[in-house]
């Protein structure tokens, strides 16, 4: 009998830790963590004989038996450390009165290196001092799906740090939150962020997530979030995936709509982790909804990088848009599967997706599974892949106007990653994110 659960040491391991954890937790979210750790027991990790993991080992993954971080302080050396890597990495991306920082480093939430915003009718706090607030009590844990996804169990049995924010009905944040989380750590260790985002009627929220890491043994990132949407509300919510190659990072966002909001998540991977999981599930919950996932991912070396998508389709006259791009190169392998699900009463629904690929070497690899299951019947609804090569005419063409091989290369990337970049709202990240594009392709 063939079994879906990985055997790891890690798994018991765990199970220990959670019991230390949970006696010291004595909060409302008790009783949701001992469900979600059931529910974790239950499942186990996953094999590539379950079929959302089929194109994607986690054996390198769970072989390494973390540590949870034992402390919840920081000291003035992680401080400085971290101000130095902030300063070195983003120096040139924001100006300081452009937008707001919100700086953590291993989890914990460090006010001498952030800006947060004072504006009425906008909370921020760490996530284990939301618990009192009505809209944590009223959101989080609604959205996760623990019941199916082991990793979103055990993030919601043993989360130990992460954000919550709230903006109230009609406030239109005034600049971008880019949250910094800083991971600094010498030995192996396991971080589970959770993350709330909730934005109210006609409300209007950017946020920017990044990393920056500084770790000598491989840490794994088991991130999870919730994001909700009142009516007419906008969220714009972009991660910027470039770390070290230490980190091993599996994340999963699920997004809550409801009519007339508008919520736009773009996902940028580029050479360093080399294992990223992103799970990303939508659910429009109400009419007239609007939903746009961009997502571009530049592979290097060794790396495996897989973007799963669900979009669930449930009210009528809602749209959503996928569009992924993947540059591939070396060894690495790049996974993308896109599930867009329109439910019995989601007439007039407009759905598109869209995965191609560049492939830059002989050995790297590319699987992709777009999916369509629709149950309506008026509908428009269109999904496709590609995988390939750069155009060897067009690259011929250029290099008879004078222009080098790797000069022209650059310039096909740059096009072909250009539909994706374009779409950033905020220029100065636009610019940025352009910039790592070309810094890492004049590497190669």
């Amino acid at each position: 009998m063939m079994t879906k659960q990985l055997e790891s040491p890690l798994f018991e391991s765990l199970a220990s830790q959670y019991d230390m954890l949970i006696l010291q937790n004595q909060d409302s979210t008790k009783t949701y963590r001992t469900e979600a750790m059931e529910a974790f027991r239950k499942l186990g990790f996953p094999s590539v004989k379950n079929e959302e993991w089929r194109f994607t080992n986690i054996l390198p993954v769970v072989k390494t038996n973390y540590e949870l971080p034992a402390t919840t302080t920081v000291d003035a050396e992680q401080i400085n450390k971290a101000q130095e890597l902030i300063s070195n990495t983003y120096s040139k991306l924001f100006a300081e009165d452009e937008v707001y920082r919100l700086v953590l480093i291993n989890g914990v939430f460090v006010t001498s290196l952030s800006r947060l915003p004072e504006q009425q009718g906008v909370h921020l706090c760490e996530i284990k001092e939301a618990t009192e607030q009505a809209a944590f009590q009223e959101h989080f844990g609604k959205i996760l799906n623990i019941k199916d996804n082991a990793f979103a169990a055990l993030n919601s049995a043993m989360y130990q740090d992460g954000v919550f924010i709230s903006v109230e009905q009609n406030v239109i944040v005034e600049k971008p939150i880019h949250i910094i989380k800083v991971i600094l750590a010498e030995q192996a260790m396991m971080q589970q962020s959770r993350d709330l985002f909730v934005v109210g009627k006609s409300a209007a929220l950017n946020v920017v997530e990044s990393y920056l890491t500084d770790i000598a043994q491989p840490v794994f990132l088991n991130a999870a979030a919730e994001v909700v949407l009142a009516e007419n509300a906008t969220f714009n919510h972009y991660d910027i995936q470039k770390s070290d190659a230490n980190l091993r990072i599996i994340q999963r966002t699920e997004a809550a709509q409801k009519k007339h909001s508008n919520y736009s998540n773009y996902t940028f991977t580029l050479p360093g982790a080399s294992f990223v999981r992103n799970n990303l599930a939508l659910h429009l919950n109400d009419d007239e909804v609007q939903s746009h996932l961009y997502g571009l991912y530049l592979t290097a070396d060794s790396q495996l990088v897989d973007n799963h998508t669900e979009v669930h389709h449930k009210m009528p006259r809602g749209e959503s848009n996928q569009l992924y791009k993947g540059i591939v190169m070396d060894k690495s392998k790049a996974v993308f599967n896109g599930k867009i699900f329109v439910y019995e009463d989601a007439q007039k629904t407009n759905a598109f997706q869209q995965s191609n690929n560049v492939l830059f070497s002989e050995q790297a690899t590319v699987n992709a599974k777009p999916q369509l299951e629709i149950f309506a019947d008026d509908v428009k609804c269109s999904h496709g892949t590609t995988i390939g090569q750069l155009n060897k005419e067009a690259l011929f063409y250029l290099k008879s106007r004078g222009i080098g091989e790797t000069q022209a290369k650059q310039l096909m990337v740059k096009a072909f990653a250009f539909d994706v970049a374009e779409k950033i709202q905020i220029p100065a990240l636009r610019s940025y994110v352009e910039g790592l594009i070309e810094t890492e392709m004049e590497s190669r």
